[in-house]
């Protein structure tokens, strides 16, 4: 078995009798190494969902989404993402850099489907491991601690619509985030961002918060 239990974990599994069913779903569901059918998941995966832990200890989650094979699975137990331009807050990045604690959520919405991933990451920007991706700011390495496969049970079944507009692709110029136009972050955005915002127009910040309510594709 490679879940910890630790004290709390067996207190409650003590008082609702489910030890024995703990230890034995630990034993069946839980790995250390990417077998053909996570991987095949894993990297046919367009979002997940990120923990990392800030320099006070506490636990945030993001979402990261890209294209199909965005994450990719380089051996048994390694796995690499790209982080893609963002809010220039850099906090997953940073707080890797802190602490490389990471949890990863994989989740199919499609088929229905889940995968957990813990691991040790770290941030780089080795050219040789850009290459592998547009316009990324970084490529993120994840060392497999544990690999948890959960039941479907609870999710709900949905059908995809359209892919994001916003993935850096190869054959076309990705488009400026929208929220780049407020008149409200013209003084603070880079240069080039600047210059993509002028040249589109600005927009007010309750104009964007209404593309966004409406579901607009260019929100």
């Amino acid at each position: 078995m490679t879940i910890y239990y630790g004290k709390a974990q067996r207190a409650l599994q003590s008082q609702f009798g489910t030890t024995k069913m703990a230890d034995r779903i630990a034993d069946l569901a839980s790995h250390t190494s990417f077998n053909d059918d996570a991987k095949g998941f894993i990297e046919y995966s367009e979002m997940f969902f990120l923990t990392t832990i800030n320099d006070k200890g506490e636990p945030t989650v993001s979402y990261k989404g890209g294209d199909v094979g965005f994450v990719k699975v380089l051996d048994e137990t390694t796995l690499i993402f790209p982080s893609y331009d963002g809010n220039g807050m850099f906090l997953s990045m940073g707080n890797i850099n802190g602490n490389p604690q990471i949890g990863m959520l994989f989740i199919s919405f499609q088929t229905p489907h889940r995968i957990r991933v813990q691991g040790t990451a770290s941030i780089s920007q080795d050219p040789t491991l850009l290459a592998h991706y547009k316009e990324a700011d970084f490529v993120v390495t994840v060392k497999l601690a544990e690999l948890w496969q959960n039941c479907p049970r609870y999710i709900p079944k949905y059908q995809k619509v359209r892919d994001s507009r916003y993935v850096p692709r190869a054959d076309c110029e990705t488009p400026l985030a929208e929220w780049k136009r407020v008149d409200l972050l013209q003084d603070v955005l880079p240069p080039e961002d600047l210059a993509k915002a002028k040249a589109k127009g600005t927009i007010d910040i309750v104009e964007w918060i209404g593309k966004i309510q409406s579901g607009a594709d260019d929100a």
